[in-house]
């Protein structure tokens, strides 16, 4: 089982880099951020290492959120290569998440 990797300033731009990539922008004082973690935590648990699964918290990194104009959270962005490949707005069910990870495999 993988788990989710907590994203920082030192670690993110590595880490989109190569493969697959799902971040979830969040913010520990946003409710529906509260809703959307769980989602994130299965599918980084049940993936199988098809991609990396991670967050980033907006408060404390607010320089990545603004480079890729996060200006509402939560926001998932699913990177492959380094590249935005995917953007969500809001409170997405993980049936959605796998499908757009399964499109970009």
């Amino acid at each position: 089982m993988a788990e989710e990797i907590e994203f920082d300033e030192a670690s993110f731009t590595a880490a989109i880099a190569k493969g697959i990539t799902l971040v979830d922008f969040w913010a520990p004082w946003c409710g529906p951020c509260r809703m959307q973690g769980p989602i994130v935590a299965s599918i980084a648990a049940n993936i199988d290492g098809k991609a990396d699964i991670g967050k980033l918290n907006v408060d404390d990194n607010p320089a990545i959120a603004s480079r890729y104009g996060v200006s509402g959270i939560p926001t998932i962005i699913i990177f492959k290569d380094g590249e935005e490949a995917r953007r969500f707005v809001g409170v997405q069910s993980e049936e959605a998440l796998l499908r757009a990870l399964e499109e970009l495999a």
